[in-house]
């Protein structure tokens, strides 16, 4: 990997983690499309920490809150009552699916699930779905009235986007919408569901990212350390205007766009512009 891919990659990850378009679908398509390699599963675990890094410092109030209710929760029944606590619940037992299924399906995650048909077709398949629950989804419920169920299927959800080109964004944000909840609470939810899993899943890959002799692009260190940093800064940004966008919009947009990669990606393919494997 040379620092132009690092750089861009970086920026690919920053934009694209939060809003429901896959980060890696993009990054696995850029990489392709551009530098004729892939960058990796490991890569793309692995930069997830820099956004990551920007949820947890956007929503770290929040996220103390949440901590603190959910220990103190132990000792008083009147903390157990209350929304943070429920929250608090729900956060961890929506991470338990994708935590089982990314154990399960480790490999098969970072080899067959990356073939750029596949990617397309995910792209495509599941912005319609998400056009649907924008459409038909009730939109009624607050945050507050997040339900055991809710966060169960909004798990499972977040669990899908083990392929890449599903979006673990857009996965439980089309989940939260069938649901009937409010876009703004959806999204939030989606923003501190990912927290857990995202961070133990790039940890888990720092070894394999440096890994050297395989295929596809390999950074060294500093170029994993830029890269990095560069997701949290653009990432951070990103997550402030989406936040902004789904109060007064639609996500319409992030619908058309899918299908219109997707499209463009199965072109490429079929010409043989580009490599599915």
């Amino acid at each position: 990997m040379n620092w132009l891919q690092t750089i861009v990659l970086g920026l690919v990850q920053g934009l694209t983690e939060f809003l429901p378009i896959s980060s890696s679908g993009h990054l696995r398509i850029v990489s392709e499309l551009f530098f004729g390699a892939d960058a990796g599963a490991a890569f793309t675990a692995v930069t997830q920490l820099g956004t990551e890094a920007a949820v947890l410092l956007y929503f770290a109030r929040d996220i103390a809150v949440l901590v603190a209710t959910w220990f103190r929760g132990f000792r008083s029944a009147a903390v157990r009552a209350t929304h943070d606590y429920k929250i608090a619940w729900l956060v961890i037992i929506g991470t338990i699916p994708i935590g089982v299924l990314g154990f399960l399906f480790e490999d098969s995650i970072q080899t067959t699930g990356r073939n750029l048909w596949l990617i397309a077709t995910t792209l495509i398949v599941f912005g319609l779905l998400l056009g649907a629950s924008e459409r038909y989804g009730a939109q009624l419920r607050p945050l507050e009235r997040l339900r055991v169920r809710d966060g169960v299927v909004m798990g499972f959800a977040q669990a899908m986007a083990l392929v890449p080109g599903v979006s673990r964004s857009g996965g439980t944000i089309t989940a939260g919408l069938a649901l009937g909840l409010t876009r703004p609470a959806a999204v939030r939810y989606s923003f501190l569901l990912a927290i857990p899993a995202v961070v133990a899943a790039g940890l888990f890959q720092i070894p394999d990212v440096f890994a050297t002799g395989g295929p596809g692009l390999q950074p060294t260190v500093a170029q994993m350390v830029v890269a990095t940093l560069i997701a949290f800064g653009v990432g951070y940004a990103a997550i402030a205007w989406l936040l902004r966008y789904v109060q007064r919009h639609s996500v319409y947009l992030f619908v058309w766009y899918r299908v219109a990669l997707g499209l463009g990606v199965i072109a490429l393919l079929a010409t043989g512009t580009i490599s599915a494997t």
